[in-house]
């Protein structure tokens, strides 16, 4: 699973997903893109289980850039713990995704190839989205 090497904090401050995003608002690298349509925390295997689906459908001849990544990590006490007594321990990692963030870019394949390949990854995040392509700019 994706997660930093090493963080300053091991226990941070939750981060909002509320809001437009202010970078990461267009295609940069390949020719078909995944664009968040509201903002979530995704987490570390939901962005896993869409590379594996997008990475099938590529074959050697794809190319496929993930644009997001897990930095903030979610804590949670234990079960049936008393409250008080600090923090909880950390638990899973998520990615901050705002509205108008693109996850992850494809190219190198037949445009029908690629916008299923996003397709089926879109259907692995707990985002709502939408595919747009290099030349559109759904952000203004």
């Amino acid at each position: 699973m994706l997660q930093p090497k090493r963080t300053k904090y091991r226990k941070p401050h939750r981060i909002k997903y509320e809001g437009k995003a202010k970078g990461n608002r267009y295609v940069a690298f390949g020719e078909y893109g995944l664009v968040s349509a509201q903002g979530a925390w995704v987490t570390d295997r939901q962005i896993e289980s869409a590379r594996i689906v997008i990475s099938k459908s590529l074959g050697k001849t794809g190319k496929m850039w993930i644009r997001i990544f897990p930095h903030l990590s979610l804590t949670k006490k234990p079960l049936e713990v008393r409250m008080g007594s600090g923090k909880g321990s950390p638990e899973k990692w998520v990615a901050v995704v705002k509205e108008g963030t693109v996850m992850f870019e494809i190219a190198g394949i037949p445009p029908e190839e690629m916008k299923e390949a996003l397709r089926k990854a879109g259907n692995k995040l707990c985002v709502t989205w939408k595919i747009i392509h290099k030349e559109e700019n759904p952000n203004g």
